[in-house]
């Protein structure tokens, strides 16, 4: 074990347990566990806003995936990545203001109180706390992969000793300090972020003799490493520009995202946090994906795409620079665990429980309940790291394009479409979902596009389609829901 590697992480694993319990003071003190634990209380500045969407959104894929996907594929790869730019700048431009307001006023707490209180219906609700359950298990499943794998890197533990590591260093913080805790440490998180990406970019060009030399010698391999189509030529303009679906438009969709465009404080903190997202994304996602493709003129041969970014930060910089750097993907990792987790929690014991079986329980009730089901599903998300795939980047952009295609519309139609009804919700979120599944198993990447685009376009033509032709069912009750929820 290299522990001039190892001791920077144990010191930021220490770090952000010490911020896990400063959290756990404020949920001493509240007088709202709910809105603490899962919300923060509605207090995020500017600068925190961005960083935890940042760090939220930017995760395993972003930092062990993404850039061994871009060791293989080459700077094709880091052209498609660069689509993430405008992210946040989006999510805040749609959501904005009104879908803060909203969620202020009905008091909402997760993205599923946002549509029970928009369509009143059981079945909407319920379809959406499944729809989340599902598809995060595999994104969380992804991040804990990435996790172990990182350590396993550092320490030369075996995958599942490490898996078991990163679990309990997880569960701990946010079982203890909730959403405040969260949102702190995701703050930072996204610094190390920012700072491990330069830091690994520029060790990587020097060691690769200069930018020049580096594309020089990639040419020289494949000439397919340094064009736009990517090593295999499947990059093509069609599939590049259509992913952008996913991970750009459709993130409005992502409830990890979006519940915090309902978190922040106020309008001028939004507004800094679109500015501050949009650079510090830019930089992390050009950074790591760039220092995947040099990084294959560096130390060619590497077989397991997600074990570049550890062996690239061990090759070209020093021992304790190496610990730090690593502290980065680390960071990336834990910071979208932890937001998974509280969101699926909030499905079960907020959207599920309190709403359709113990509507009165008491708040020490919800507390208990709250880090019971999050311990809970923290062991179960091992158990499913257990057997990983080789690549975890699809798998977590499996989970992406599966929550978008449930979730876009119901949110975006029914913040701006009066006539949009439960009918429309649920046909939208049964059609999105089923059709994101179907093209995934047999018919993917259809017309040469990235498979979440039909599901996509399907459910946005389902929700209209269904909510006109039940729009004289429902006129009376969704006028009287639109007319109180348009007061803001």
């Amino acid at each position: 074990m290299n522990w001039e590697v190892v001791i920077p992480l144990i010191l930021f694993l220490i770090s952000i347990f010490v911020i896990g319990f400063y959290a756990s003071t404020h949920l001493k003190s509240t007088s709202n566990f709910l809105q603490e634990y899962f919300l923060g209380s509605r207090q995020l500045g500017g600068f925190i806003l961005a960083m935890t969407m940042i760090s939220t959104y930017g995760s395993a894929s972003s930092f062990i995936g993404g850039p061994g996907v871009a060791y293989t594929m080459g700077l094709g790869w880091v052209l498609l990545s660069m689509t993430q730019l405008a992210t946040g700048y989006f999510v805040l431009s749609v959501l904005g203001k009104k879908f803060a307001i909203m969620a202020r006023k009905i008091r909402a707490v997760t993205l599923i109180d946002f549509l029970k209180a928009r369509y009143e219906s059981k079945a909407v609700v319920i379809l959406s706390a499944l729809s989340i359950i599902i598809f995060l298990f595999s994104a969380m499943a992804a991040q804990w992969i990435g996790g172990a794998r990182l350590i396993e890197s550092l320490t030369g533990l075996s995958y599942t000793g490490a898996l078991f590591i990163f679990a309990v260093s997880v569960l701990v913080y946010v079982i203890i300090g909730g959403f405040r805790a969260v949102a702190i440490t995701d703050t930072v998180q996204g610094v190390v972020m920012l700072v491990g990406t330069l830091v690994i970019l520029i060790g990587t060009v020097i060691a690769g003799g200069g930018v020049g030399n580096i594309v020089s010698t990639l040419a020289a391999e494949n000439p397919g490493l340094i064009s736009p189509f990517g090593a295999d030529q499947s990059l093509t303009p069609l599939y590049v520009s259509s992913f952008w679906i996913l991970v750009g438009v459709g993130v409005v969709g992502l409830p990890q995202v979006a519940v915090r465009a309902m978190s922040y404080k106020s309008s001028k903190g939004m507004h800094r946090a679109l500015i501050i997202g949009t650079v510090v994304v830019g930089v992390i996602m050009l950074g790591m994906h760039l220092a995947g493709v040099f990084g294959r003129a560096v130390l060619p041969g590497i077989e397991v795409g997600d074990t570049v970014m550890p062996k690239l930060a061990m090759e070209v910089l020093p021992a304790w620079l190496a610990g730090i750097v690593l502290a980065a993907p680390m960071a990336a990792i834990m910071s979208t665990v932890d937001s998974l987790l509280l969101l699926v929690s909030s499905a079960v014991v907020k959207d599920v429980y309190l709403n359709y079986v113990k509507p009165d329980a008491n708040d020490q009730t919800i507390k208990r309940l709250s880090i019971g089901v999050t311990t809970v599903l923290g062991v179960l998300v091992f158990a499913m790291a257990v057997n990983p795939p080789e690549l975890l980047i699809w798998l977590n952009l499996f989970s992406f394009g599966g929550l978008e295609a449930a979730f876009i519309w119901p949110v975006v139609m029914g913040l701006y479409w009066k006539r949009g009804n439960a009918s429309g919700a649920m046909a939208s979120i049964l059609v999105g979902v089923g059709s994101y599944i179907g093209f995934n198993t047999f018919l993917p990447n259809a017309f040469g596009m990235h498979t979440v685009v039909l599901p996509v376009a399907l459910s946005f033509v389902s929700y209209v389609i269904v909510s006109l032709i039940f729009s004289r069912k429902h006129a009376v009750v969704q006028e009287a829901v639109m007319v109180r929820l348009w007061k803001v």
